[in-house]
């Protein structure tokens, strides 16, 4: 892997030091599309949040903490850097769908993704669909959806951007992204390497974290060219290839380690024609992993899936008013593991969405969805979802879906334990949205429930065994709320966003709340720039939670709760028509807060990072 980097940088400076180069003219785009259509056109009664460039470009440190400061989802973290799951509204990992560029890319073999595997260095714009979404994006979008979006920019332009960061734990990032474009061709270019002892202390004890350290590359190349005026072809691509230590806990030491290897490639044809659009996407993913008890140690387990995918986006403009869009969508999965054998599964899904807009105040939207699959029968999905307009400044969101998760390869064919008699969980849910948007200031406040049955639960047997069954029933309910507030004095600026949500997730059958889902979670970030200076300070309340089912309290049962500080600052050195050069400096857990968000597993002290931001 070492060998790869070193290649790779050596190919990046290359690019940089061609980019010097005298240009005669550079235009720096604003504009932003969302690759996904769908989130435009088929989520009107659904919360939708934007997480922009100027979000992105102030997050220094991991996806996970991007997300966990700027949104409603809760994390659980095996120790910074290491595993990380989300809990969007009391659902589970594997209910939160993950989309590159308009298709999932949750794992077959565990049905997640982990948010410390994702660099957003290299991603244009983050998006969060909270509720139900399978009908649109599959297995998996019970909790909500989490898109990640590589926007190709045409018309005359050449920009570049270098990121350097430096921080505690001897932690180093280095980013390099490339951005050209003329009338018919569009290239997108970025590489990011990261690197860290992570090696902080455990507040509290005379510990230290001494199996933590990661690196990791990442490659993104996206390219966009107009065959005719009717006619765009793109290329998608992202290569990660990883390396860490898995952290042990306070009572039990570890020495193992994981190599994780993620190649993503997606070709897509996209043709519009007055009334309508069509879109064909042919993708082939790939993901490997290698495990090792003794990182020391020649021996490991490991694991494999190789996937192709097709897909159809058929949009056809009837009126002014209605708009339908077929989607036809077939998936292949090869896999094989030393713990799961040689599966194999096919998938093909057939949706259909009606988009009705009889007025500008009222939008609404009719969707179904049905998928055969080898192994298991998948029920019919279904989703309706509106908008209105009561005053040009309040709007009503309304949604209701049935959504399924299928089961997994590990649940399946895991040995010993894998249950090949699952059958996929389904659930019902309800949103009720409401959005004030008023001169200098948005407010969304949103209430939901969720129904699942079937859920798939890991318990042991008679012989001792852990094995999956279909045995929960659990629901969910709550309340969210967002606001973001900016104001202009002068040339001063105040931006103030902070987002509260209240979660009760139980089980059905007990009534008692389910694990690692706090009834409250908090945060909110100040920011105050004028001229050249930006300060911002980002604060973050963490409800306490139950670790084991019977919610038993205590040290050992539960966890308590928790706040935790950032502040930052940020310089712009000077700025151009053509270059800019910025000076960043963040500390994190500023009050240094002991917390733990799984247990026994401590996150870091106070540290500090350090970034140079450069723009040419």
């Amino acid at each position: 892997m070492k060998k790869t980097i070193i290649l790779l940088l050596t190919i990046c400076f290359s690019v940089v030091a061609f980019a010097q180069t005298p240009k005669d003219s550079v235009q720096y785009l604003d504009q932003v599309v969302l690759n996904d259509v769908k989130l435009n056109q088929n989520a009107a009664g659904f919360k939708v949040v934007v997480l922009k460039d100027s979000v992105l470009d102030k997050n220094t440190s991991t996806f996970t903490d991007l997300l966990r400061f700027n949104s409603n989802i809760y994390f659980k973290e095996n120790g910074y850097g290491m595993v990380s799951s989300p809990s969007f509204r009391g659902t589970n990992a594997a209910q939160t769908a993950v989309i590159w560029n308009g298709i999932s890319i949750n794992s077959i073999l565990n049905g997640q993704t982990d948010f410390n595997l994702i660099n957003t260095n290299n991603i244009n714009q983050v998006v969060i669909r909270n509720g139900g979404g399978s009908v649109q994006y599959g297995s998996g979008a019970i909790g909500g959806s989490i898109h990640l979006d590589n926007t190709l920019n045409f018309g005359s332009h050449f920009t570049n951007a270098i990121k350097l960061n430096y921080g505690s734990f001897d932690t180093k990032n280095l980013s390099f992204v490339s951005d050209y474009g003329n009338d018919n061709l569009a290239v997108n270019i970025g590489v990011n390497y990261i690197d860290s002892d992570n090696d902080y202390k455990f507040l509290g004890t005379d510990q230290v974290n001494t199996n933590g350290a990661f690196d990791n590359l990442s490659l993104n190349l996206n390219f966009g060219y107009f065959i005719s005026q009717k006619d765009v072809l793109k290329l998608y691509h992202q290569s990660f290839l990883g390396e860490r230590a898995f952290s042990g806990t306070t009572v039990t030491p570890s020495n193992s380690k994981y190599v994780d290897q993620n190649f993503r490639t997606m070709l897509e044809w996209s043709r519009s024609s007055g009334s309508y659009k069509s879109i064909v996407k042919v993708a082939h993913l790939e993901e490997n992993f290698e495990y090792y008890q003794n990182k020391n140690s020649e021996f490991f387990t490991f694991g494999k899936v190789s996937t192709l995918l097709l897909k159809h986006d058929f949009n056809y403009k009837l009126s002014k008013t209605l708009t339908l869009k077929s989607i036809l969508d077939y998936n292949n999965y090869k896999g094989e593991g030393s713990s799961f054998g040689t599966p194999k599964r096919s998938v093909f899904s057939a949706t259909g969405l009606m988009q009705y807009d009889p007025s500008t105040k009222l939008s609404l939207g009719f969707n179904l969805r049905q998928d055969v699959t080898t192994d298991f029968k998948s029920p019919l999905l279904f989703s309706i979802d509106g908008a209105y307009n009561i005053t040009d400044f309040y709007k009503i969101k309304l949604n209701g879906s049935k959504n399924f998760r299928a089961p997994t390869f590990n649940d399946l064919f895991w040995q010993p334990g894998g249950n090949l008699d699952l059958i996929p969980e389904s659930s019902y849910q309800l949103d009720l949205g409401h959005v004030v948007n008023y001169k200098w200031f948005q407010l969304q406040l949103n209430t939901f429930y969720i129904s699942t049955k079937d859920q798939i639960q890991w318990t042991p047997n008679s012989s001792g065994f852990w094995g999956p069954e279909n045995v929960a029933k659990t629901h969910s309910y709550g309340l969210e709320a967002g606001l973001n507030v900016t104001k202009y004095f002068n040339k001063h600026q105040l931006k103030f966003t902070s987002n509260y949500s209240y979660t009760v997730s139980e089980n059905a059958e007990t009534n008692k709340q389910l694990i690692y889902v706090p009834f409250h979670k908090a945060n909110a970030s100040i920011a105050y720039s004028f001229s050249k200076f930006l300060m911002y300070y980002q604060h973050l309340f963490a409800g306490s939670v139950f670790t084991t089912k019977d919610n038993l309290k205590g040290p050992f049962y539960s966890l308590k709760a928790y706040d935790v500080a950032n502040l930052g600052f940020n310089y712009k050195v000077f700025k151009t028509t053509e270059k800019q050069l910025d000076l960043g400096i963040k500390v994190n857990n500023v009050f240094n807060e002991i917390y733990q968000n799984v247990a026994f597993r401590p996150m870091p002290n106070r540290n500090f990072n350090i970034q140079l931001h450069y723009k040419f």
